[in-house]
């Protein structure tokens, strides 16, 4: 799901550039936290005729201080708070939030921690909560609050809104329709220059992002953008119609995100408008909704490589941490299981040359780090669109000469080291040939393994990394243990 920023103008005190100053006040109410819990021990210990009232005035006055030190902060800001606090005092400083910024900061927080606010707040919360939120920014939150909540806000906006949010409910998360914004302006060709300023004068603010307007018809079908530079520049008796560009990127819902991120970054777009099949204009794009887009991707797929299935509450339950890891840990450990099965297959040769059990891991290792190299730079080209699952063959063909050369260089690197440690000429040049075996291995899985997931309509980043290891580990002592048992015994 696409997160939204949030659409209150920042003033200067609360625009937050610096991490270092985000980090200082991250700091500053992890103290406040730990003197309000310090204060309320001590006087919870006394004992006096008026201890509650006492305690209650403590309770108070620490909250009023960090209440205070919260209230000038970016919603973002507060979000990343939220995130870097433990439960119980997350859920402390998430109730003294302004509710007018609790919609903006669900929004902003990881989908694990906005579970715990939200498990937190009361149904009327909720409520208000959403009916901050425009129709797109609510589509976004709606799959995590409960349809009662959903029920509640459907019926107190207004047609054109629910109209909107059932519209942006209907995508796909990975489509254009998911990020598509409907606060957008739109102009007539046939007035002059001087009647749009007129109208534009007549918002208390533009939408944000707005770099220019788009130009309907009558059917509300799309002629043309008029970009607001030109809008500015130009005589005023002159009418849209004969500056408005024709040539413009636009997008359907039913695109895919990822190719409109691509067209953002190409053509260095700040926004574009969305139409439907008849080419009526239905909303925009903006860059700030596909920046988010890029940025949970990329987090998407770091944690898909390293075999978690979402981004996980770094303060969550033991339970819940477990559950989000044990799927790739049980490939691993079968995985751990066939390795120790081919080491104990050349138990023999082991015994009787003890340094193929010193240099065993290298093979493996150095295998593993070059097929992570490969699958990244794989995953990566096909998430920029540039490899499609024919181009097997010849990537397939590039990589394995990469890995001839690097296997010859630094394989015959580490055999002189072995034959100089251990003054066996042979053991050196098996240690060469395994190593160059084993990082064609690695080659071989690292240009497959993503362009197989991709032919199959799988995820090509999911669990990428970890098939690697189990490959290079088992196929690098395979390797490595049998050359040796073929020609050093």
């Amino acid at each position: 799901m696409v997160n939204l920023l949030p659409r209150r103008t920042m003033s200067e005190e609360a625009q937050l550039t610096d991490t270092e100053d985000l980090q200082e006040r991250l700091a500053e109410v992890q103290t406040l936290l730990a003197r309000h819990k310090l204060v309320e021990e001590l006087v919870h210990r006394q004992e006096g005729p008026r201890h509650d009232l006492v305690e209650d005035m403590v309770h108070k006055q620490h909250l009023k201080a960090l209440e205070a030190k919260l209230e000038p902060m970016h919603p973002a800001d507060i979000a990343y708070i939220l995130e870097a606090l433990p439960q119980d005092e997350r859920l402390i400083v998430w109730g003294l939030v302004e509710a007018e910024h609790e919609g903006e900061i669900l929004l902003e927080v990881s989908d694990a921690v906005r579970e715990t606010l939200i498990e937190s707040m009361a149904r009327n919360e909720l409520v208000a909560a959403a009916e901050t939120l425009d129709a797109d920014e609510l589509a976004d939150l709606a799959p995590d609050l409960p349809q009662g909540v959903i029920d509640d806000v459907f019926l107190s906006m207004s047609a054109e809104e629910r109209e909107q949010l059932r519209s942006a409910m209907s995508y796909p998360e990975d489509s254009v329709g998911s990020i598509m914004d409907f606060d957008m302006v739109t102009v007539r060709e046939d007035v002059t220059l001087e009647v749009v300023l007129r109208y534009l004068r007549r918002f208390d603010e533009l939408p944000d992002h707005t770099d220019q307007l788009f130009v309907i018809g009558r059917d509300d079908q799309l002629k043309g953008v008029l970009p607001l530079n030109i809008l500015l520049v130009n005589e005023v008796e002159v009418e849209v119609g004969a500056l408005m560009q024709t040539d413009f990127v636009e997008f359907e819902p039913d695109d895919f995100a990822e190719e409109a991120a691509k067209a953002f970054e190409r053509y260095d777009l700040v926004s574009a408008p969305v139409v439907d099949p008849e080419g009526r204009l239905v909303a925009r794009v903006t860059v700030n909704t596909v920046v988010d887009f890029i940025r949970e991707e990329a987090e998407s797929e770091q944690l898909a490589q390293a075999g978690l299935k979402e981004e996980e509450d770094i303060f969550a339950s033991v339970w819940d941490s477990v559950r989000n890891r044990w799927a790739w840990l049980a490939v691993n450990l079968v995985t751990a299981f066939v390795a120790s099965l081919v080491i104990g297959a050349f138990e023999g040769s082991i015994e009787k040359l003890v340094a193929l059990a010193a240099l065993m891991p290298i093979v493996a290792g150095i295998g593993g780090n070059s097929g992570n190299q490969t699958i990244t730079m794989i995953v990566r080209a096909i998430a920029m669109g540039q490899v499609q699952p024919d181009a097997m063959r010849r990537l397939l063909r590039k990589e394995l000469g990469v890995a001839t050369i690097n296997g010859l260089i630094w394989g015959g690197l580490l055999g002189l080291v072995a034959w100089w440690l251990y003054g066996s000429p042979a053991l050196g040049a098996v240690m060469t040939a395994a190593m160059t075996l084993n990082l064609l291995l690695a080659a071989t899985a690292g240009v497959g393994i993503p362009l197989l997931r991709q032919k199959f309509g799988a995820d090509p980043a999911i669990g990428g990394s970890v098939m690697i290891t189990a490959l290079t580990d088992s196929g690098g002592f395979f390797i490595f243990l049998g050359l040796a048992t073929l020609f050093l015994m």
